[in-house]
């Protein structure tokens, strides 16, 4: 039974947080920027044996690296996680990029993340995770 969830991040205070229609948003002011997601339960969770996972992300003019981070420990510390997936974007005719992405990865991993690093600019919009 396949089973889909949003990633969901610390959001960045706002003096308006009515404007905040993204998931996370950039400051906007060049420094350079880590998030990680909460953690979310992957197939090894449920014992389910074809360990394939899907993940959508979006993102609006966004500068930086994009990564997912598994684990197989049941109850993991920070030395536990490891990268599945990772693609680094850059600017591009003076913009951050901006689409939709799709990425497939297999294993019995136990819980999943996402890991924003070496964030300079834009939005993540979403990132859902199918199992």
């Amino acid at each position: 039974m396949a089973q889909s969830e949003t990633l969901k991040f610390e959001i960045l205070p706002s003096t308006n947080p009515a404007t905040y229609e993204t998931l996370l948003v950039h400051g906007g002011d060049s420094t350079t920027t880590t998030r990680t997601s909460e953690v979310y339960k992957g197939d090894g969770y449920y014992g389910r044996s074809d360990g394939f996972h899907t993940v959508q992300y979006t993102l609006t003019g966004f500068v930086g690296t994009v990564k997912l981070q598994a684990t197989l420990a049941v109850e993991p510390t920070v030395d536990d996680w490891f990268e599945v997936y990772s693609e680094t974007y850059a600017v591009v005719d003076d913009e951050g990029i901006s689409g939709s992405y799709i990425t497939n990865f297999t294993g019995n991993y136990v819980w999943i993340r996402a890991y924003i690093s070496e964030w300079t600019d834009g939005a993540v919009n979403s990132i859902i995770l199918n199992h």
